[in-house]
């Protein structure tokens, strides 16, 4: 089969099917890799019924008509940490370990992480002194339906549809579930581990949140920790509109010291994009990338399941 024919198929795919693969950062020893979820099922509705009262205007979420990544884990202390040391971020965090979720992170912060991340394409608009700016007609990339966003950027941050998607969307059922552990049954609270149905919260704040990759049970799509855990910032400003500098973002998720009712998709909060809490984190978006290199890490991902497969038989 020719790669041109395989792509096709592939593509396909894509719109039904989730695909994991990782992109690789850095260098040398201060090389790491973020694992990305693709979601697909282009176009699919509005949650009718997401029961959020908190969210001034449009009251239903979910919708997105293209294919995007979203990272598996949030992002963790150890990425920060090379990012720091290559690209000299000064983001601090609260320093509880490696693989912990990076937390205390400002929303400005994890702006100048993505940035990095792109490369000479930031997602986001720093002026000389570091203030962020909404995107102009003039720039290349500007998008008038998002001015935090530019559109020529390969990595940013969820925007309130693209989270809730991967956290609450079943494709195959084509519905919405309560909590992002693909049940409308509250998960079963612990203080790490992967079990279905499983989320970190209510646990006390010197236990602290589990290591990303041992966040709870998945979403429908493969994501893991968007219930409990910690508490993750979107792009999209409190008030949905992406106009103001210093308005209010918006964040979901739960955190590892709250209940089970602020994990359920109905609880969005907002916060200046300054500030920081040690319960808050994030994790990146993406565009799906040129079709060689999407092939080629989907091939990469159907091997590593057939061998794990065949060891299994």
């Amino acid at each position: 089969m020719k790669t041109t024919t395989a792509f096709a198929v592939f593509s396909l795919a894509l719109c039904c099917a989730s695909v994991a693969y990782a992109d690789t950062f850095g260098s040398g020893s201060n090389t790491f890799d973020i694992d990305f979820i693709t979601i697909g099922n282009p176009g699919n509705a509005d949650d009718p019924d997401d029961g959020d009262s908190d969210s001034p205007g449009i009251q239903n979420f979910g919708s997105v008509d293209y294919i995007y990544r979203i990272g598996q884990f949030e992002i963790s202390e150890d990425m920060i940490d090379k990012a720091n040391t290559l690209g000299g971020l000064s983001i601090t965090h609260d320093g509880r370990g490696a693989n912990k979720p990076a937390t205390s992170i400002t929303w400005f912060e994890a702006a100048k992480f993505v940035n990095w991340l792109n490369g000479n394409t930031p997602a986001y608009k720093f002026d000389g002194g570091g203030n962020f700016q909404l995107w102009q007609s003039g720039d290349a990339g500007y998008n008038p339906n998002n001015l935090y966003r530019n559109s020529l950027a390969t990595y940013f941050l969820p925007s309130v549809d693209e989270w809730y998607k991967a956290a609450y969307y079943d494709p195959t059922a084509g519905l919405y579930y309560d909590y992002a552990t693909g049940s409308d049954t509250v998960p079963t609270a612990v203080a790490s581990g992967t079990a279905t149905g499983t989320a970190v919260y209510d646990q006390s704040f010197a236990t602290g949140p589990a290591d990303i990759t041992l966040a709870g049970g998945l979403s429908p799509y493969g994501t893991m920790g968007q219930s409990g855990n910690a508490w993750e910032s979107e792009e999209t400003s409190f008030d949905l509109t992406n106009n103001g500098t210093l308005i209010d973002r918006g964040f979901r998720g739960g955190g590892w010291s709250f209940n089970a009712a602020n994990q359920r998709k109905s609880t969005r909060g907002g916060r200046l994009p300054s500030f920081h809490n040690s319960d808050r984190s994030f994790r990146v978006a993406s565009v799906i990338p040129e079709p060689s290199s999407l092939l080629l890490g989907a091939l990469a991902s159907m091997g590593m399941m057939l061998r794990r497969r065949c060891s299994a038989i």
